[in-house]
Order: C-alpha cells, then structure tokens, then sequence
C-alpha cells in the first residue's frame, strides 16, 4: 500500500514540475507584447509653410530612423503645413523617398476643403484624414510620441 502511495505522488509531483515549467512566469508578458512594447512610434506635426522647416522634419525623421532602426513615423500635415504634401513641394522628392522607407504621411481634410485642394493636387501615395488633429490625438492615444519641430 505504500508503494502504491509513493508511486502516485511521485507521479503527481512529476506532472506538477511539467506544468510549471510549462506556464509562462508570474507577470511575464506574452513574447509578442514585448515585442511591441519594445518598437519605437512618433508623429511629428507640420503646420507651417516653410520650405525649410520642411527639409528640417525631413532630416529628423532620417536622424530618427538612424538612431533607432525601424521606427514607425507618421507625419500629419495640418494648415499651411499641407504645401510639404503637395505634388509640386520642393520636398516631393523628399517625401516620396521618406515614404519609400516607411514612413506615413497624412493630409488634412478639413485644410484641403478650405483650400480647395484634390488628391489630384498632393503626392501620390499620402494618406487623407479628415481631421488632422484628430489624428494626431488618435494617434497619440495609440502610443506615438508626439513632436512638433
């Protein structure tokens, strides 16, 4: 009877060290929520129309992309700020070659209305929101840093 006894416990304690070893540590957050916690987002906001603080935002995103590595990078263009997006910019080039390195650009809706700007009218490629600041905040909430050069 026993033996019977022994066997069995040693059989649970057995299944009992599997199983720990087995279960993710107390508080240990899941590989793939590390992960994203570990990636790095921002989004810079444009509002003004200067060609060079244009350039500018340029140049820190790429001194962004540098230091990090992959970063995700949205740029929202709000008021005046929308000439950086559009077709004939002096950073159209700059932009596409940002967007070629996977960053985000978004217009704002509510700016190309007053203006009376098209998607004809911007890069190809940029995304539209209809509320550039509510974009921002939406982002923002998302967990992007926020920086306005």
């Amino acid at each position: 009877m026993h033996r019977r006894f022994f066997a069995i416990l040693g059989l649970l304690v057995g299944l009992l060290v599997g199983l720990c070893a087995l279960a993710p540590a107390a508080g240990a957050a899941p590989k793939s929520a590390a992960k994203a916690a570990a990636k790095h987002r921002v989004v810079f906001q444009v509002n003004e129309d200067d060609s060079r603080k244009w350039n500018t935002i340029l140049a820190n995103i790429n001194n962004v992309q540098e230091e990090l590595g992959r970063v995700e990078i949205t740029v929202v263009a709000i008021g005046p700020g929308l000439g950086m997006l559009k077709a004939d910019a002096l950073t159209a080039n700059g932009v596409q070659d940002a967007m070629a390195a996977g960053v985000r650009f978004v217009a704002c809706g509510n700016t190309m209305k007053s203006l009376h700007l098209t998607k004809d009218d911007m890069i190809d490629g940029i995304a539209y929101a209809r509320a550039g600041y509510v974009e921002i905040m939406r982002l923002q909430k998302l967990g992007h840093a926020y920086l306005r050069p």
